[in-house]
């Protein structure tokens, strides 16, 4: 599902050059549910960022579904972003002003379907949360918001789920419990990549890629991941 091969990304930083990414090889199969772990500024952002077409490598090469889209132009970026990967963000990114159904229906409307209301209401089901369809943000907690954000992200039906800091700003148990919805979506074929700071969250992933300086420093393969509660 996704390949690199020799990935670089520098910045240039007050006239020294950061290696954000420093020769970095990675294979993920399609089904896998893959933790990329490590201290600020070890490039797990920058290669999360990369991996969903967020941004370019300096040099090297990324394959997804065989295709090279490292050397890729804008248009089919977006449209492989739109298309094939869905994004959960720490701060959820939920537009506030309007409801958890009308949020969930906006990468379908970018796409012009004609059943985006009733696929937005499916994936609020999916997440358990069908009862708040109409609360606007503001009115639900941050487990909600996030369940929200994990909808919308499952909306489109993408292979791949890209989730920077998915529990972050959230208290321990409701953490866990967003890592169950992870671990269903994954059980039913999706393959999930969550960038953490956490070890008990990197924990239920079945492989963990610990990055330092831009490098893969060590991948752990668990012999039978901690099977996180079902999700309320």
């Amino acid at each position: 599902m996704i390949r690199t091969v020799s990935l670089v990304k520098e910045y240039n930083v007050g006239g020294s050059v950061v290696h954000a990414l420093d020769q970095v090889d990675l294979e993920i199969k399609a089904g896998d549910m893959v933790a990329i772990t490590g201290p600020s500024g070890s490039g797990k952002s920058t290669l999360m960022n990369i991996l969903g077409c967020l941004d370019r490598p300096d040099k090297g090469e990324y394959y997804l579904a065989g295709e090279d889209v490292a050397k890729l132009g804008k248009d089919r970026l977006a449209e492989i972003r739109n298309r094939r990967i869905g994004f959960v963000f720490q701060t959820f990114n939920l537009l506030p002003r309007i409801t958890s159904l009308e949020n969930v229906e906006l990468p379908l409307l970018y796409q012009g379907h004609a059943q985006a209301k009733v696929r937005a209401s499916k994936a609020l089901e999916v997440v358990g949360l069908a009862d708040r369809a109409h609360h606007e943000p503001n009115q639900l907690s941050g487990g909600q918001r996030q369940r929200v954000a994990i909808a919308r992200a499952i909306v489109t039906d993408p292979a791949i789920i890209l989730a920077d800091e998915p529990t972050g700003n959230l208290d321990s148990r409701t953490g866990v419990e967003i890592m169950a919805i992870f671990a269903r979506l994954n059980q039913e074929g999706r393959t999930i990549l969550v960038v953490t700071h956490e070890a008990d969250i990197a924990a239920y992933c079945r492989r963990q890629v610990h990055m330092r300086d831009g490098k893969i420093q060590e991948i752990h393969v668990a012999s039978a991941p901690p099977a996180p509660p079902s999700p309320n």
